[in-house]
């Protein structure tokens, strides 16, 4: 579904991405761990192609495909779909109209808010005076009418309270098709710094990002399990432990 070569990106004359490889098979789920600052959030941005994120070299391969300088339209149409972190408040747009553009379906939206208790929010503009739980909703229920192949989530559950974390976490089941065969399900890479997600979806393989850079895959409940225990610096020293055997 996924294939990245020796991505490096640079963001206002500074290098954040330093050679990132990572492969994601069709159905699969991968969690990303890292520091704050560490380029996870570059790393979404980069692959949906948003500007300011100036790739220096290497390519990014979506279904087979070349998409490293595709604009960001030819992406989402291609099956690329990502949730922010902090979405934009989008003034004058009624979330409505906006799921209906992402759907051939003219009653998308009535359906998804029905499902999902969220009715009184479509004629109401896009995220303005919405809670952060609110607002994740708003983005999944986005996604959902969109049904992309690949979804980027950057830190889901984060700002949500307890009551709209199980909905939500429903939500992305829904979006992942965790309920069905592996091989008909969409793919995932989602950025976590509580974890709380791998109660919730089971992700088939974690990654730490530090400095630009993925450190260490492995499976996402052994990786978060080390990182609570021992921290990311952990991370740094084992795998500066595991060139030297190389050397």
């Amino acid at each position: 579904m996924l294939k990245i070569e020796d991505l490096w990106v640079e963001v206002q004359g500074r290098d954040i991405l330093k050679g990132i490889n990572l492969k994601i098979g069709t159905g699969e789920t991968h969690c990303l761990f890292g520091k704050n600052g560490s380029g996870k959030t570059t790393l979404l941005m980069t692959l949906m192609g948003f500007s300011g994120y100036r790739v220096k070299h290497g390519h990014i391969l979506f279904k087979g495909e070349d998409i490293t300088y595709l604009p960001i339209n030819e992406r989402a149409r291609r099956g690329l779909g990502v949730a922010f972190q902090r979405p934009p408040t989008l003034r004058g747009v009624q979330l409505k109209n906006l799921l209906a553009l992402y759907s051939k379906e003219t009653d998308i939206g009535s359906r998804l808010a029905l499902a999902y208790n969220f009715e009184d929010f479509l004629e109401r503009q896009v995220n303005l005076g919405f809670s952060g739980g609110e607002i994740k909703k708003s983005e999944l229920l986005q996604l959902l009418a969109q049904s992309p192949d690949l979804l980027l989530l950057d830190e889901p559950e984060s700002g949500v309270d307890v009551e709209n974390l199980d909905v939500i976490c429903q939500m992305i089941r829904k979006l992942l098709q965790k309920d069905i065969p592996a091989k008909r399900r969409k793919s995932g890479l989602i950025i976590t710094h509580t974890g709380l997600i791998l109660n919730y979806v089971n992700a088939d393989r974690g990654h730490v990002m530090l400095n630009g850079q993925i450190y260490c895959h492995g499976n996402p409940l052994d990786i978060f399990e080390r990182i609570k225990n021992y921290g990311y610096e952990e991370c740094a020293k084992c795998r500066l432990f595991e060139q030297s055997l190389k050397i």
